[in-house]
């Protein structure tokens, strides 16, 4: 077996809208589809849902399906002729109260009404990831006047940053609110709360959340300034952040991103919390057959730095090569994967909250030592899964359980591979006979080798994990021992 153990996100499109390619993607490697809410109506993301679920059946295989909220709309409006051509020096207006289809080489609306508001005379604009930079002179009214700093072309409903932040718009909108309630109902893995303040923004998702019956876990996406100064607080409130580095690296200058990214690789990687690199990772492969070696190089940094997943937008949703991209980026994640320093023991914490949690550290730290060659993790809940996955031992994890939901949802967390498994319906020597079956037929392992499993007493009780047991590998039907 040689598999990645970096999962990969794909957002779907036009490009990649059928249940015939989701399936190649889910044969290229992809482990998760990103849904973005900002484009189509409810029923076009209902559709979508179904497809992914259709294909993932066809390939007899879990797949998570993330559905990403549009949160408020911090963009411009539209022109009359469609763009305009901005120049250095020139006056420009943003109108808050134009018609949304009125723009002209003069001024365009603005979709964020309360941009006057928010800005002062000084402040900087940056317009369509910061290709177009404006300076605010005055705000009479409605109308923010502005003098090009950079000009070029400016198309409709381009994106807008203050540079530094400072915008008050909150992260979730009406639009939002009802988004979550579809994907409540439609049983989506994993919801993506765009342009994430604080705690706060998160706390008020999870309510929304649990007013619809639902538990989705929640993926806060960093992209605004304000959310480097409540990081700490973000991390604690969420189940993963995503580096959205379009708007971040917009807001905070594109020199600093680099730097922002590992900061927040790093403030994960001791915690429950996951982390998604995302935003241009491969994009010249919406154009190309091939990668450049600057893509390749970023993707690997994002994976030796300890990021769980790595996300593909416009790359798999509108490029002309989706499969690919993905299988280029699943060769990446493989390449880079094998350089990697070996896995060290690290100090366990002073305390635990969970005996889950206690359990894990000390399989991590046995099978390091070991030398084992998979951990098996009979779950409920998924949760030991996760502790396991924190560790970064590099041995792979075959999280077994009879629920769905937790296969899906195990499928973000870096290592850890779902397998469908009734714990229920064995004695506990079957069950190891069982799983040597599975990994045999897999290729995880071979006979001889040592595995370590995690169990509850209780069997099927969610958290209940609370022992380990080191076994070695024997012929399937055989009796299992111990080393």
């Amino acid at each position: 077996m040689h598999a990645k153990r970096t999962k990969i996100i794909a957002t779907i499109g036009p490009a990649t809208s059928t249940v015939e390619m989701l399936q190649q993607l889910i044969k290229a490697g992809v482990d998760l589809i990103r849904i973005n809410f900002s484009h189509g109506s409810t029923q076009s993301h209902i559709d979508q849902i179904e497809r992914v679920r259709e294909a993932a059946k066809l390939a007899e295989c879990d797949v998570c399906i993330l559905a990403d909220l549009q949160g408020p709309k911090i963009r411009i409006e539209s022109f009359d002729a469609g763009k305009v051509e901005l120049s250095e020096g020139q006056s420009f207006v943003l109108d808050a109260a134009m018609a949304s289809d009125a723009g002209d080489l003069n001024g365009v609306g603005v979709a964020y009404k309360a941009l006057p508001q928010d800005v002062q005379p000084g402040n900087r604009l940056l317009l369509n990831d910061g290709a177009i930079v404006m300076d605010v002179e005055r705000i009479e009214g409605n109308r923010v006047h502005c003098k090009v700093v950079i000009g070029g072309e400016l198309a409709n409903r381009k994106g807008l940053n203050i540079q530094g932040g400072g915008l008050s718009a909150g992260a979730l909108t009406e639009k939002d609110a009802h988004d979550i309630g579809v994907a409540v109902a439609q049983g989506v893995d994993y919801i993506a709360v765009s342009f994430v303040k604080s705690g706060d923004d998160i706390r008020q998702a999870r309510k929304l959340i649990q007013q619809h019956d639902g538990n989705i876990e929640i993926v806060a996406k960093i992209e605004r300034t304000e959310a480097m100064a409540n990081l700490e607080d973000i991390i604690d409130e969420s189940d993963a952040v995503m580096v959205a580095r379009g708007d971040l690296g917009v807001e905070m200058g594109y020199a600093e991103l680099t730097g922002i990214q590992k900061q927040i690789l790093r403030s994960t990687i001791n915690t429950n919390c996951v982390c998604i690199v995302a935003t241009q990772m491969m994009e010249s492969m919406i154009e190309n057959p091939l990668p450049t070696r600057a893509e390749v190089a970023d993707v690997s940094n994002a994976i030796l730095d300890g990021a769980d997943a790595v996300m593909l937008s416009a790359e798999t949703a509108v490029g002309k090569y989706p499969v690919q991209t993905v299988e280029a980026m699943a060769m990446i994640c493989r390449g880079a994967e094998v350089h990697e320093p070996p896995p060290t023991i690290r100090p366990a914490p002073s305390s635990f909250e969970l005996v889950d949690q206690a359990v894990a550290a000390a399989v991590a730290y046995t099978a390091i030592g070991l030398e084992a060659k998979a951990i098996v993790a009979l779950t409920e809940s998924g949760s030991t899964a996760l502790w396991l996955s924190r560790s970064r031992c590099q041995i792979p994890i075959f999280a077994f359980t009879r629920h769905e939901r937790t296969r899906r949802r195990v499928l973000l967390y870096r290592d850890v591979y779902p397998v469908p498994f009734d714990v229920t319906l064995y004695g506990i020597p079957e069950v190891y006979d069982e799983a040597f079956k599975a990994l045999l037929s897999r290729g995880a392992v071979k006979v001889g080798d040592l595995i370590i499993f995690t169990k509850g007493d209780h069997r099927g009780v969610a958290g209940g994990t609370n022992a380990m047991k080191i076994l070695k590998v024997i012929d399937p039907g055989a009796v299992s021992s111990e080393p």
